[in-house]
Formats: C-alpha cells, structure tokens, sequence
C-alpha cells in the first residue's frame, strides 16, 4: 500500500456540459509514500472532473511526480464521488467529512521508466480517497 496526498488549486468551473457540470481542478503538489518507492507530486497536472445532476463526480486524472531516485512517474485516475447531498455540500464548503459518510473509489495507472519500478508499468491499482479542504487523500492498493 502507498499513501498519495494530492494537493489541490481552487477548482475552476467550466459550466454545463452534456453529461453535467465540467470542473477542472489543477494538482499543485504532494507526496506518495510506499514501501516500494517515495515520490514528490510535480504541479502541472489536473482533475478533469464531470459532476452529474445528482452530485456524482466522475474523476478523471493525469498528473506526474518525481520519485526519490530521480525518475519520473506518469499516474492517471478515474473513479467516482458521491453521497447524500448534505454530505456532499459539507465536502464543498471545505468541512472535515469522514470517509465512511460518502463514497470515493479509484482506480490507477503508473507509468516510468526508472527499472527499478517497472513493476509498476503492468500492475491494476485501486484506491480509496478522501477529499479535504486542499487536498485528495487516497490509500493505492497493487491488485496482484
């Protein structure tokens, strides 16, 4: 397991789009942690979010980072956030919301070309995330 802590600018709103509300969320840093590997989180990177009429936010990620050996690692994310609209208006205003109130599912892909972590390249990773006031928590889980 690793834990990523993904922090975030202010979400900008790209308005109303097909299958709902366009939102893109730009990544200005952060850490992975993990037994395998340390990595810092590069700025540059977003959430290209959609939230559906019910509050439903499709996650859709791409972001790098700089591992602690000097490689650099490529991550996408996809998944899905919802739950009770009270729930999801505390996580809006920025309130502490526990991660068994609502749902918050990943799953990931890792990319490098450092050979030490080439493992990464062909593994499924899943992951649970909680979304702070700043930042993304989630726990990544290798699939084996």
């Amino acid at each position: 397991m690793a834990r990523a802590t993904i922090t975030l600018a202010q979400p900008l709103e790209a308005g109303p789009a097909l299958l709902g509300v366009r939102r893109v969320i730009g990544i200005t840093g952060g850490r992975f942690e993990g037994p395998s590997f340390g990595a810092d989180i590069l700025p540059g990177g977003a959430d290209w979010q959609t939230v559906a009429p019910d509050g439903t936010a499709v996650i859709d990620t791409r972001y790098s980072a700089r591992t602690d050996a000097g490689h650099v690692l490529e991550i996408a994310t996809q998944g899905f956030r919802h739950g009770a609209p009270e729930v999801l208006a505390r996580i809006a205003a920025g309130e502490p919301v526990g991660a068994d109130e609502y749902y918050f599912r990943l799953t990931a892909s890792l990319s490098t070309a450092d050979p030490a972590l080439e493992w990464v390249n062909r593994t499924v990773f899943v992951a649970s995330a909680t979304r702070a006031q700043a930042d993304v928590v989630y726990d990544l889980f290798a699939v084996r």
